[in-house]
């Protein structure tokens, strides 16, 4: 999704609700996008009638939902108006799919028969709760299927959490950036979902994505997990951080001959209530 619903988490702030930029966002479609098909591979619904897509960004991973599934009613929620705005501008006249803004915590998965959720979980506070919700009211036959990044340790996060912790930082970035509570374990998912009577899958894909381009890693994450702290400082203030984080990064993920490499952990999990 992108700026996937809830506000705190996964590099969110505590408070307010940080813009989400489509084009940064877009500028790593392909391998952004990979784990959603990779996700929705396992998912095996035949002929659902209502799917529901948590986080739907701007929209075109959603409509290959409709173009999956031509019978059904595809409805993209995202928390962003930035993202449903374009979500909406770039729908094809006629295709069917409905887009709306609105909070991951106020989806009803009564009556969906798919509800899926790509990258966004790690934005929401206590999403686990959620997930039981959502399980607890899926109908008999009906999916839930979600993806979470797992990568709150690896340098690209990890750097970015002790760099606004350092002086000159710390005082104006406080409460700024979450991190390796953002999402559960694997186990954990598994345990939730089985609990909850559905039949469960879940697994880690760790991507080795190979980047192109100047600061790549930086532009990565200028699209994610920076944002809030971009938000959070004045123009020349988050000039600064960007330059000292961009060192950290270059040196954390050299650039070979042939790109950047950017080793990346998602969990995915893929259940159905029988």
């Amino acid at each position: 999704m992108t700026r996937r619903p809830g506000a705190g988490p996964g590099g969110e702030p505590a408070v307010g609700s940080p813009r989400w930029d489509p084009q940064q966002y877009a500028r790593f479609s392909a391998p952004r996008s990979r784990p959603f098909g990779d996700l929705l591979a396992r998912v095996g619904a035949q002929e659902p009638r209502l799917v529901v897509d948590v986080g739907c960004g701007s929209g075109e991973l959603t409509r290959s939902l409709a173009r999956r599934w031509p019978g059904a009613r595809v409805r993209g929620v995202d928390s962003s108006p930035e993202m449903v705005a374009a979500a909406a501008a770039g729908a094809p006249p006629g295709d069917g799919v409905q887009f709306a803004e609105g909070r991951a915590e106020d989806v009803d998965a009564s009556g969906v028969d798919v509800l899926v959720s790509n990258a966004v979980l790690q934005w929401v506070p206590g999403h686990l709760e959620l997930l039981r919700r959502w399980a607890e009211q899926l109908p008999a036959g009906g999916w839930l299927a979600f993806q979470v990044p797992s990568n709150f340790a690896a340098p690209s996060h990890r750097l970015l959490r002790e760099l606004a912790a350092s002086p000159p930082w710390r005082h104006r970035l406080a409460g700024v950036l979450r991190g390796t509570e953002s999402v559960a374990a694997p186990g954990e998912y598994l345990e939730l979902l089985l609990g909850a009577g559905l039949e469960a899958d879940v697994w880690q894909t760790e991507y080795q994505h190979v980047l192109a381009g100047p600061d790549p890693v930086l532009e990565w994450v200028r699209g994610t997990a920076l944002r809030p702290v971009l938000q959070a400082l004045d123009a020349a203030s988050a000039a600064e951080f960007e330059r000292e984080c961009g060192a950290l990064l270059r040196e954390a993920y050299p650039a070979r001959p042939w790109g950047t490499p950017l080793p990346f952990l998602r969990t995915f999990a893929v259940s159905r209530r029988p």
